[in-house]
């Protein structure tokens, strides 16, 4: 084989299409660009322009705030728990942390963290490490026998802002 005859896969290289050739090539006049003016120049960004009167974007006030320091949580329900472990998705001598939820199909990903809430019952003894939890879950929880144990997740958020440290 010589350099000079090396070539590429068929189809794997498009010539580029020539524009602004005439009107027989499907591309001439305005060249695929549609229309005349600043619209079909390089260069030119127009978005929100309002032939110079105060764009509606400016002229609306702003409202609220964005928080740097929101967690953004999974909430997961006491019954729904309980139905993984009836269906066998989660051990019942392990500790139900975020991972252990993630493997067992109740939370897509982790987020921020956990938040536990009290709707529906829960008979099985089960520890649980989470972000946050309700006092109606904590309640449920040690009534069933089990343990809560609330820890703060600490680092950066997914946002962009350092999250809140704090001690249960």
């Amino acid at each position: 084989m010589k350099l000079n005859e090396i070539s590429d896969n068929p189809g794997a290289t498009k010539n580029r299409m020539r524009v602004g050739r005439g009107i027989g090539s499907g591309k001439g006049k305005t060249a695929g660009r549609g229309v005349k003016g600043q619209k079909a120049r390089t260069g030119v960004s127009i978005k929100g322009f309002e032939g110079g009167q105060m764009p509606l974007h400016r002229r609306l006030p702003k409202r609220g705030f964005n928080n740097l320091y929101a967690q953004d949580l999974n909430e997961v329900n006491l019954g729904r728990i309980q139905e993984a472990v009836e269906a066998g998705k989660l051990d019942k001598a392990a500790t139900v942390t975020v991972e252990t939820l993630v493997a067992a199909g109740i939370i897509a990903r982790p987020r921020d963290g956990v938040k536990l809430l009290g709707v529906g019952e829960l008979t099985a003894k089960l520890s649980f490490e989470v972000t946050r939890a309700s006092k109606s879950a904590i309640e449920a929880v040690e009534k069933a026998g089990g343990s809560v144990t609330v820890a703060f997740a600490t680092g950066v958020s997914h946002r962009g802002g350092a999250k809140a440290e704090a001690t249960a």
